[in-house]
């Protein structure tokens, strides 16, 4: 097996094996018997009505895509970017990664995109959504800065935070400096990914419809802020201020871009986040689990559904 299989294989297979670690850690903390008495007894009207704050994220993703491709010269049909949209999630599932692949090679057969060019306005539409997360990251920074402050008062000498925090602030441009002279090495694809970031970011300024897609950006995220919220109710005794929400929200969405769609690692995550507010792992990990498995079906459906209708959509294709 060369190289490039290897690493084919590895990307491939790690990630499934510590999705199963995980799932045996989290299952180790609730047992499946009480957990399937939380799912028995969920409120699946509150789990609905959060799925579809879900489905107009979808959607608008679809709709957004629209913005990044027109001034290439391509304009393709809404239910078939809504129908690669819904693809790529679910490959995502089986191998992480190949849905932004896959949602460029659907572009490619159905609306005669090239793949290079579908694939860059994918990777634009990442960037934009990693800013939007970052962001989401320092209103939650801001909203809990006197939670965050006495948790760490509490658990690590003032004194020590702050001398920590200037050797990071000093180390972090020594380590720019370095970046911005790298010819080669790992330091080069560093440089290479934040030159790409910057452009990216300045890239949609520049379009035409700019204000459109920034706002389709933010109701993406938005959405995906409210599906988890809307979930909450379905258990009853789960009371969780908004600051448990927004670092539970953050705990899961990075999760779920360190597993196969956060198997196992997301009821982990984001009982852990709870746990910060008094919440019961018990009772975290329950939510944990029906809010992934709500998410997690949603995606089999709809990208089962779009993986069937597509063909017959596109006929003669």
């Amino acid at each position: 097996m060369g190289n490039s299989s290897l690493k084919k294989v590895t990307k491939t297979t790690l990630p499934l094996l510590l999705g199963g670690l995980l799932v045996w850690y989290s299952l180790s903390k609730i047992s499946i018997d009480t957990l399937i008495g939380y799912f028995k007894n969920a409120h699946y009207g509150w789990i609905f009505f959060g799925l579809s704050f879900g489905i107009l994220s979808h959607l608008s993703r679809a709709y957004r895509w629209k913005f990044m491709l027109e001034p290439l010269g391509y304009q393709p049909k809404f239910p078939n970017s809504v129908m690669a949209v819904l693809i790529a999630y679910l490959v995502n599932y089986a191998v992480p990664r190949a849905g932004e692949v896959s949602r460029a090679a659907v572009m490619t057969n159905y609306e005669n995109i090239p793949f290079d060019k579908g694939f860059g306005t994918i990777v634009a539409e990442r960037i934009a959504d990693l800013i939007m997360l970052l962001l989401i990251v320092v209103i939650t920074l801001f909203v809990q800065f006197d939670f965050i402050y006495d948790l760490l008062t509490k658990n690590f000498d003032p004194t020590k935070i702050i001398i920590l925090l200037v050797l990071a602030i000093i180390g972090f441009f020594i380590f720019s400096f370095y970046v911005k002279k790298a010819t080669s090495g790992i330091l080069l694809k560093i440089k290479t990914f934040v030159t790409g970031l910057i452009e990216g970011v300045t890239s949609i300024f520049r379009m035409k419809n700019k204000w459109a897609f920034i706002f389709h950006t933010i109701f993406i995220w938005v959405m995906y802020v409210l599906m988890f919220w809307a979930t909450l109710p379905a258990i009853d005794g789960l009371n969780v201020p908004l600051g448990g929400i927004l670092i539970g929200f953050i705990a899961g969405g990075f999760s779920i871009a360190a597993t196969n769609g956060g198997i196992g690692l997301y009821p982990v995550a984001v009982a852990g986040a709870f746990a910060l507010f008094g919440v019961s792992e018990e009772l975290g990990s329950a939510f944990g689990w029906i809010m992934w498995t709500a998410q997690t079906a949603m995606i089999i459906v709809f990208g089962g559904l779009a993986f069937i209708l597509l063909p017959m959509y596109n006929k003669g294709k």
